[in-house]
């Protein structure tokens, strides 16, 4: 890399072959497809398994129960970082309504969220990361967890959020009867927790004031795990300033977007 390129890095403006990082055409989004497609085929067949065909009140199956849970936890942090990257258009480029159905229907089974409520906040949250104005931050708790995950959660989970799960419980425990708790074991226990874990590792630490303390305007900050636990987390999203940086990058190309900026010498946290 010439040193002019790493001079326009420094200045605020990467390289241009950062942008490669980006897909541009529905073929280069092809991985992320096939990825999306994984999470969420994996995530109905173990949600319509659990639920309607399995009795775990069998001996020994509460043993079965609890990893099926983690991995039914894991799975439903995957359907938000797809829908999230509906919201920047990444997810299928240049098609604008298959982002918008796509990203409308995994908030939809996730808990019942507003896709169109989501989108408009979060492109608030990049342009006003870490301030007032930016809806996923707390001004009055900006470093404790728990207080702004309140403050988070009540944001998005609101009257029309539970009316519409309401109406969901509803059908379930005409349909399920004797077996409803199944619901509640393994789709509202996951989707509470997944959003625990999304907001611990996408926002929170990101976007807590304390150490490291932010460089730039994005006021983000990243996790430096190496690849598998990045995964585990938060599909990547951890890679925050990264995401903040170049939003169109998708959450399964953060790692390279990170490695090449490391190379560079731009990363965070190096």
């Amino acid at each position: 890399m010439t040193s002019k390129a790493t001079s326009n890095a420094t200045a605020g403006q990467p390289p241009r072959a950062l942008d490669t990082f980006r897909p541009r055409t529905v073929a280069e989004a092809v991985p992320g497809i096939i990825f999306a497609a994984l999470i969420v085929g994996t995530w109905l067949t173990i949600h319509i398994t659990a639920i309607f065909f399995v009795d775990w009140t069998a001996p020994n199956m509460w043993l079965a129960a609890l990893p099926v849970m983690a991995v039914q936890t894991w799975l439903s942090v995957g359907l938000f970082i797809i829908a999230h990257d509906c919201m920047h258009g990444s997810f299928v480029p240049g098609h604008k309504t298959i982002n918008e159905w796509v990203g409308r229907t995994l908030v939809a089974i996730y808990a019942g969220f507003s896709y169109s409520k989501l989108y408009e906040s979060h492109h608030d949250h990049h342009r006003y990361a870490g301030t007032e104005k930016d809806p996923d931050f707390d001004p009055d708790h900006p470093t404790e967890f728990w207080p702004w995950y309140i403050r988070f959660f009540r944001t998005y989970f609101a009257w029309r959020e539970l009316a519409v799960l309401t109406v969901v419980v509803v059908i379930y425990v005409l349909i399920l009867r004797e077996r409803f708790p199944n619901a509640l074991l393994f789709w509202a226990i996951p989707a509470i927790v997944s959003s625990v874990q999304l907001f611990y590792f996408g926002t929170f630490r990101p976007h807590h004031l304390g150490e490291p303390p932010f460089t730039d305007r994005h006021r983000a900050r990243s996790n430096d795990y190496p690849y598998w636990l990045s995964l585990l987390t938060c599909f990547h999203f951890g890679y925050h300033h990264e995401h903040h940086d170049r939003p169109q990058v998708p959450w399964w190309r953060l790692p390279d977007y990170r490695a090449r900026l490391i190379e560079l010498g731009q990363a965070p946290n190096h």
